[in-house]
């Protein structure tokens, strides 16, 4: 069984710091215990010394002035102590002359090399404990060398003398006492730090498990608490901003996938880290095969340019207000799509594609209508310049033919004003549909009201009028663009369905939100690939007809944006049995 995942026990940290710091402490009251017990014993050495010394000093002066015998020492020395005191007299050579504890007429082997006995020979004094060669038992022995004789006196090794050299007890206790003060002191420190020392460990657990942290939790009022309290704060900001940057994330994700633009963020060695699903979209469109892998996009022929780009600026080092970024376009497949890179400071790169067919298409259907409108305008306004140049240049040109050309300029300027009038509904139809107020009207009213407009016409066309129509046919739109469509529509049958033909203006069906209309004549019609393009502007069907009838060709335009306005459709279509026909809906 294996045990090597069982969790070990660890000492709470307090506990450690306390022991650590005991051990220190306890190691450095020892070594200085046993440092003075040394000094101390050593003092008292000297002391016992000093002492044995002074007996020498008076055993000198008794021996100077006598002669030394065992029976004279041993009253010598019962004079001066009690004690066990020994003394011995030996020559500088070893000889021992007498012993007090010895009967002189036994000889004594040489003293010279007894340590003592060296000491004195060479400093003067000397002591040593040890064991005497002589009795056998354990010697406290000093020495002192007179001339050419050393006085050594000794006392026995035991109880008595150790008593003399035992160190004081005092600074033992004053040490155990003091050692055992700081030791509670310690602890209590100690564990007074491992409430802050907790505090933060129960941090760091929360938040590596990523739980959430009190920070109003009490702390203690020291350096650690400070800390705690610093790091506590630091880690609930960053957790904000981890939550904000989240937020932001989630964000930008959102605007990646809902963005009208293929995008997609790439990595210095050109891995996908995000790409919405647009940019994958138009990619697979762009490529001829396709791609299984985001990542193959720089394997397109057609992003070869862009590629380029990237291998040659990806490594190199720029300014931090440098944009590094180029674009270029792709048409494929009818499309035509704009594909943009930025490269970053961190050397991650975006790439994006947008599909701007419609701008294209825009830009080409603008540029066609500044060329018509300007073609139109020049129509009228080189008649009306040349009619006004023959008058000018002909002083004897008769009133006739003067009037003849001032009627044909009135006509054009009739023309160009119709024209400019047509211009600015579209334009406003366009662009300002905030401009037209709706309000509660009649269609049957309006209809009727475009039929008497245009009887004289009619009447000279010998044109008749079909029209079944609700009456009354409300509905909430505005007066004039339902007017102007109804118009148009009856102006195009004028100048295009012949003479003798009808013109039948019915409401076939309505329902609770919309009328369905049919406007159409019994006349020509027009060909099948012109019928898409009829409500296009400046479109004509027969461009020379058209102008000899005076129209703008801006009217079946017109049409369709004030259907549309009025959230409608309109389609055209040739009849059956011949003519055209418009159908159309209006939001009642």
């Amino acid at each position: 069984m294996n045990n090597d995942n069982k969790p070990q026990y660890r000492l709470p940290f307090y506990k450690e710091l306390f022991f650590s710091i005991a051990t220190l402490f306890v190691t450095f009251v020892l070594v200085i215990f046993f440092f003075q017990y040394n000094l101390d014993k050593e003092s008292r050495k000297e002391m016992l010394n000093s002492i044995l010394q002074d007996y020498n000093n008076l055993i000198y002066r008794e021996y100077s002035s006598s002669k030394m015998t065992e029976a004279r020492l041993d009253s010598i020395i019962r004079g001066i102590t009690d004690k066990n005191l020994r003394v011995t007299i030996i020559t500088v050579g070893g000889k021992v002359l007498t012993d007090s504890g010895h009967d002189d007429s036994i000889p004594l082997p040489s003293h010279k090399d007894r340590p003592e006995i060296m000491q004195a020979l060479n400093t003067g004094v000397g002591y040593s404990v040890r064991k005497s060669e002589t009795l056998g038992r354990d010697f406290f022995y000093s020495s002192r060398r007179y001339d050419d004789i050393i006085i050594r006196s000794s006392l026995p090794f035991d109880v008595s003398t150790l008593s003399m050299l035992k160190a004081d007890n005092k600074f033992t206790y004053f040490l155990i006492v003091i050692s055992l003060l700081v030791m509670i002191i310690l602890y209590y420190f100690c564990n007074k730090l491992s409430k802050s020392i907790s505090i933060l460990q129960d941090f760091s657990q929360k938040a590596e498990q990523d739980k959430p942290v009190d920070i109003h939790v009490k702390l203690a009022k020291n350096d650690i608490g400070d800390i705690t309290h610093n790091i506590i704060r630091i880690y609930k900001n960053l957790r904000n901003t981890k939550e904000e940057l989240s937020i932001e994330k989630e964000k930008l994700f959102s605007h990646l996938q809902f963005s009208r633009e293929g995008l997609a963020v790439f990595s210095h060695d050109k891995r996908v880290i995000v790409a919405n699903n647009l940019f994958v979209q138009y990619v697979n469109l762009i490529s001829d095969i396709p791609l299984t892998n985001t990542n193959n996009v720089f394997n397109v022929p057609d992003f070869k340019k862009i590629t380029i780009f990237i291998d040659k600026n990806l490594n190199t080092w720029h300014k931090n207000d440098d944009v590094v970024s180029d674009s270029m376009l792709i048409t494929k497949n009818s499309k035509t799509f704009q594909v943009e890179c930025i490269i970053f400071q961190d050397r991650t790169f975006e790439i994006s594609v947008s599909n701007i067919t419609l701008q294209e298409e825009e830009s080409r259907l603008k540029r066609q209508l500044t060329q018509n409108i300007a073609h139109e305008l020049k129509t009228p306004v080189s008649s009306i310049q040349g009619y006004m140049e023959t008058i000018l240049s002909n002083p004897a040109l008769s009133e006739e033919k003067k009037t003849l050309f001032l009627e044909r300029c009135y006509a054009q300027t009739i023309r160009l004003t119709g024209l400019l009038q047509d211009i600015s509904l579209l334009n406003r139809i366009d662009e300002s549909n905030d401009l037209f107020d709706y309000e509660k009207v009649d269609l049957n009213a309006i209809i009727s009201e475009v039929i008497n407009d245009s009887a004289v016409a009619l009447e000279e066309k010998n044109m008749s009028i079909n029209c079944q129509i609700p009456n009354p046919a409300p509905i909430n739109g505005n007066h004039a663009l339902l007017y102007s469509i109804f118009r148009n529509l009856m102006d195009n049958s004028l100048s295009y369905a012949g003479n003798g033909t009808q013109v039948s203006i019915l409401c076939y069906l309505q329902d609770n939100n919309y009328y369905y209309f049919s406007f159409s004549d019994n006349g020509p019609g027009v060909a099948e690939e012109h019928l898409n393009r009829l409500f296009e502007r400046f479109y004509r069907v027969d461009k020379g007809r058209s102008r000899k009838l005076g129209g703008t060709g801006l009217g079946l335009a017109i049409v369709k944006n004030a259907v549309l306005f009025h959230k409608g459709e309109i389609l055209a279509k040739n009849r059956l049995d011949g003519g055209l026909e418009f159908l159309f809906t209006l939001k009642k």
